[in-house]
């Protein structure tokens, strides 16, 4: 199986090519300046040379084009880079310094007679490198003399070709230092992601419990506290449903322990015995089918189509609450108070919520005792609350209950399984509220479910 290369890699190579081609392009733009600079400091050298050619003409008269050229180049030195030729008669008269590999060349001849009308310059390729070509012609009746200057443009170019060399070099090591430097730096950049890809290959079904270590304060942190978080949220949903499965096993263990043990016991033989025998395995059945339903029931609260929202008058709702809250036990039915607000929810999932709550309600109170129900709405936050005259619920107990199985003090009578109130969690939640208790006054517990207004809900 191919790899690619490690992201460490890439941004080192990166780095390496962009730094490579700052370099390559501020190279060629010095030198392409630079050579542009030369060539105009060799034409300013040979018009210099020109200049002082037709200085020397305008100060006196010479019998001679040749005589005004051997004067020139009598009082004026060549520069290193230069060579000084008088020409007349159709060929080279004088040179300085003396080179006769170049004056006695047929491509010299043949360049300078073409620039004699003109005075111009040209530019050719020889043995001795590139030469520039500059004539200055001197005429004196049909007499014609000229000073050429030739200048090794190869040589002229030599401080700038070191120079470059010296740039080359440097730049190397520059870029060998970058290289280093990127490497180093995203490694260092990259290490919590190593120790994030590390850590992720530690962690197992049974062991979410590994957590990376938060230090600064930028992306890469910020990637870390996700991670954190992902994983203290895996963890929670895995222990959650560990002791869900286990709270389950151990509540349908029960009811499927007492089928078993009648049915080992049942006489085939005895009618009245199979009649009873019948009537509690349907019973129990009845109980493992409530269950079951339950359980289902907080299974779907998780899914979008939960909810079915539409918009709910709250005062409405409150009062029909009361009216069938009536039905489960003899109890001083009140409302305590009602919010004049519309809302949008799940008016049938409120109502399974709310009627809950009054059950239990029911369940810790006795005959004749108060229950009320009502409704507010404040800063944009509606409430829907039970209040009850029963013993109330311990402050050790108020966050137990509201999870699955979770039970305080259980009354007499009471078959339940405890999740009838983490089904109303349930439901709050999934409406993006919460559910909580509270003391009561004078005595009880007040069962508050807080609705904030919300654009779309979590479950919706």
């Amino acid at each position: 199986m191919r790899t690619s290369p490690s992201v460490r890699v890439r941004i080192t190579a990166t780095v390496a090519l962009l730094v490579l081609a700052g370099l390559v392009v501020a190279g060629v733009v010095v030198y392409t300046i630079e050579s542009r600079r030369l060539d105009q400091q060799v034409q300013a050298q040979a018009d210099g040379e020109f200049a002082e050619l037709r200085a020397i003409q305008d100060e006196g008269t010479f019998a001679a084009p040749e005589a005004l050229v051997r004067q020139f180049m009598a009082t004026n030195l060549p520069d290193d880079d230069e060579l000084l030729i008088g020409w007349w008669d159709d060929h080279v008269g004088a040179q300085s310094p003396k080179w006769d590999a170049i004056s006695r060349s047929a491509w010299l001849a043949d360049a300078v007679r073409p620039l004699l009308a003109t005075n111009g310059s040209t530019r050719l390729d020889s043995d001795f490198g590139e030469l520039q070509i500059g004539v200055q012609s001197v005429r004196q009746g049909d007499r014609v003399g000229a000073l050429v200057v030739v200048t090794f443009l190869d040589r002229a170019r030599s401080g700038l070709h070191e120079t470059m060399r010296t740039y080359a070099i440097v730049a190397a090591l520059a870029l060998l230092l970058v290289t280093a430097m990127a490497a180093w730096v995203s490694g260092r950049l990259l290490s919590p992601l190593r120790t994030l890809r590390e850590t992720a290959d530690e962690i197992s079904e049974t062991d979410l419990s590994q957590r990376l270590p938060v230090t600064g304060n930028d992306d890469i942190t910020a990637l870390t506290r996700t991670f954190n978080g992902m994983l203290g949220r895996l963890e929670a949903a895995f222990v959650g449903q560990r002791q869900f499965l286990d709270d389950a096993g151990h509540e349908l263990k029960t009811p499927l322990t007492v089928l078993r043990g009648h049915l080992e016991l049942l006489d085939p033989d005895d009618p009245k015995e199979i009649t009873a025998t019948r009537e509690l395995l349907l019973d129990e059945t009845d109980r493992m089918a409530r269950l079951v339903g339950d359980l289902i029931l907080l299974a779907k609260s998780d899914r979008p189509d939960f909810l079915r929202l539409r918009e709910v008058d709250l005062e409405t709702l409150t009062r029909d609450l009361v009216t069938k809250a009536r039905g489960l036990g003899d109890r001083e039915w009140v409302l305590d108070e009602v919010a004049a607000h519309k809302l949008v929810a799940d008016e049938q999932r409120l109502t399974q919520a709310v009627l809950q709550l009054a059950d239990n309600a029911v369940k810790h109170t006795r005959d004749g005792d108060q229950v009320a129900i009502g409704s507010s709405y404040g800063e944009g936050v509606s409430r829907l609350w039970v209040r009850d005259a029963g013993p109330g619920v311990p402050p050790p107990d108020r966050q137990r209950i509201f999870e699955r199985f979770g039970r305080a003090a259980v009354p007499p009578g009471d078959e339940g399984f405890g999740l009838g109130l983490s089904i109303v969690g349930a439901i709050a939640r999934a409406h993006g509220g919460s559910v909580a208790v509270e003391d009561a006054e004078p005595r009880g517990a007040r069962f508050v479910i807080t609705l904030p207004e919300e654009d779309e809900w979590p479950g919706s």
